[in-house]
């Protein structure tokens, strides 16, 4: 997993409560199990018309918006099934942090453990954030981690509070494996002990 220090980026505005896991990334796009190619299918509903062709209309089909690293959300973003390809499908777009008022549990977990930061904010400073993506392609945000700090293009700050293990996790780039490897020595030295005590094992 890529470390998560700074990121600045142009936000997206997404002004829509309940985006849902189905909205995020449509069933017909969970056949595979790869984490690559799915930013294709995020938000098709919203992003292309019936016949294939993009709407012009949709966010992140509009030029300021394309190369979007950050989604300002509504309340309760990544409500639904329990789907991992959500993540998946925003990281492959492109979109490495979303910044709402509140996210659905599952969602929540699932973006740490694929390198998104997801932020939670008041609603003041959501509508301010909000605001600041939509100023199109000066929409450019700076997420800073270790400070904990949200600055927008006017030099505002909006300050948020993240867990101390996640926050460790994303700086090192450690995910479920990663921290696993951690404990390699003493993993394998377990290992080396429980064959010295069961050779039939």
């Amino acid at each position: 997993m890529e470390k998560f220090v700074t990121l600045t980026g142009v936000a997206a505005p997404l002004p829509i409560m309940n985006v849902d896991t189905d909205m995020i990334i449509p069933k017909q796009y969970l056949k595979t199990i790869a984490r690559t190619g799915l930013g294709k299918g995020l938000f098709s509903e919203l992003r292309y018309r019936d016949d294939g062709s993009e709407n012009p209309d949709f966010v992140l089909n509009k030029p300021a918006y394309r190369g979007a690293r950050i989604l300002v959300a509504g309340d309760n973003f990544g409500c639904g099934s329990s789907r991992e390809h959500a993540p998946w499908a925003l990281l492959d777009f492109g979109v490495k942090a979303v910044i709402s008022t509140s996210f659905a549990d599952i969602f929540y977990n699932n973006c740490f453990k694929n390198g998104i930061l997801p932020i939670k904010v008041a609603q003041a400073d959501l509508d301010k954030l909000m605001d600041d993506a939509a100023r199109g392609a000066n929409a450019t945000l700076t997420i800073d981690l270790p400070s904990q700090e949200i600055r927008g293009p006017d030099g505002g700050v909006v300050k948020f509070e993240i867990d101390p293990f996640r926050k460790h996790c994303l700086l090192e780039g450690l995910d479920d494996i990663g921290l696993t490897l951690q404990k390699g020595s003493a993993i394998d030295a377990f290992e080396a002990k429980s064959a010295a005590a069961r050779p039939w094992a």
